[in-house]
């Protein structure tokens, strides 16, 4: 299992709406993969949106329910956006502990696991 610090930040919530981390050593694990392209379609949708609601604010017929909806999808899009960001910031914060040649199985107190994600 790998140490504490390099848990990846899932970009989806666990039960309760807490956090949901994956411990694995598999950067191209299913699990991996998987948090990376729901990234992807989060980061994609949350640049749709931006374009909506730039075109919708330019609409001096948008009422204030309009208003309301448009302020609570770009809610939940900046709430992804963040939590992509700070899961990808902690990522590269771990790659600073791999030997130059990217190999992970050389840091100290690194060992093999399975991929498993924790609540």
């Amino acid at each position: 299992m790998t140490p504490q610090n390099e848990l990846r930040l899932l970009p989806w919530s666990g039960p309760d709406g807490k956090p949901c981390y994956l411990s694995t050593d598999d950067s191209g694990g299913y699990m991996s993969r998987l948090a990376d392209n729901i990234e992807a379609a989060q980061l994609g949708m949350a640049a749709e949106l931006v374009e909506q609601v730039s075109t919708g604010l330019g609409d001096r017929d948008a009422g204030p329910e309009d208003l309301r909806r448009m302020l609570a999808d770009l809610t939940g899009a900046l709430r992804d956006v963040l939590r992509v960001a700070t899961s990808r910031g902690h990522l590269l914060a771990g790659d600073r502990s791999t030997d130059p040649k990217g190999d992970r199985s050389r840091t100290p107190g690194h060992t093999s696991s399975s991929t498993r994600p924790v609540y």
